[in-house]
């Protein structure tokens, strides 16, 4: 996708715009960096915030980690734009892929592993990607989940600003690409369960934790529909799926009521295979 001043309009709102013209005239973009046609930066406002964007993704795949939960992108993202636009930062593509070419194999392998050894998050993702099925259970993966919203805001139960959840969604769209759906769904469970149990502390950003919830829900039921053609491994997740309906927060209630019925309808269409 080009990065011209109308496909950047197109994905924010007037006022946004001009906030982000203003942010870029004031030199509040730091760190900014291209690889490919991924452009990452630090955006500074009433603190440090951190944007993505996809210069080749229909819409340019905008991400930030600020609280804006209105349509359209926020001012950080269209900053980023614009400075790609009239200034845009030198691509390091060629300059990774020719340290990777000339990289010894076991110096390599060794810088890999030490990551590895090192790095919960990544590792996960580097199994899931080799193929390995998930060694973490949804307790586990819970655990770091709740750990964010603890981290987000230490001195108050209250979470204020949204949360980046990519790490686990990339996780589940492995084992998925992988056809390793149960993994996948295990996945899902621990950030159905998190979200769900979270979200009353939850005061700001509310689309951006509804949505979270929503594709986290949707993509269990899909995974466990797909990965358990077994009767009782679909009838546990009905089970969890209406323990919650009364046991979690009020809010998300009809969603698992009717994920359940989604559940038991395909629970019905296997039993008649």
């Amino acid at each position: 996708m080009d990065v011209t001043e109308d496909t950047v309009r197109d994905i924010c709102t007037d006022a946004v715009f001009e906030r982000g013209e203003r942010y870029l005239a004031e030199g509040r973009i730091h760190e900014i960096h291209r690889v490919d046609s991924t452009v990452t930066a630090v955006v500074s406002g009433s603190r440090q915030y951190d944007v993505r964007v996809d210069l080749a993704a229909d819409g340019f795949a905008p991400w930030c980690d600020c609280p804006y939960d209105r349509p359209g992108a926020c001012k950080h993202v269209v900053a980023v734009l614009l400075r790609c636009l009239d200034d845009p930062p030198a691509d390091d593509g060629d300059r990774l892929d020719a340290a990777l070419d000339s990289a010894d194999d076991d110096e390599l392998r060794a810088f890999l592993r030490d990551e590895l050894a090192t790095n919960t998050d990544l590792r996960e993702r580097f199994l899931a990607g080799v193929g390995e099925p998930t060694s973490q259970s949804v307790g586990e993966l819970r655990a770091s989940i709740d750990r964010r919203f603890h981290e987000t805001n230490p001195e108050y139960h209250v979470v204020f600003e949204p949360i980046d959840f990519t790490q686990w969604f990339e996780l589940a769209n492995e084992y998925r690409e992988q056809e390793r759906h149960a993994s996948a769904a295990t996945v899902y469970r621990a950030l159905v369960e998190s979200l769900d149990d979270n979200m009353e502390r939850v005061d700001g950003a509310y689309d951006h934790f509804s949505r979270a919830f929503s594709q986290a829900l949707d993509g269990y039921v899909d995974c466990v529909a797909t990965a358990n053609r077994d009767a009782d491994a679909v009838t546990d997740a009905v089970a969890f799926l209406e323990e919650r309906v009364t046991a979690g927060t009020p809010v998300p209630a009809d969603h698992f009521e009717k994920a359940a019925v989604e559940l038991r309808a395909k629970l019905g269409e296997q039993a008649e295979e």
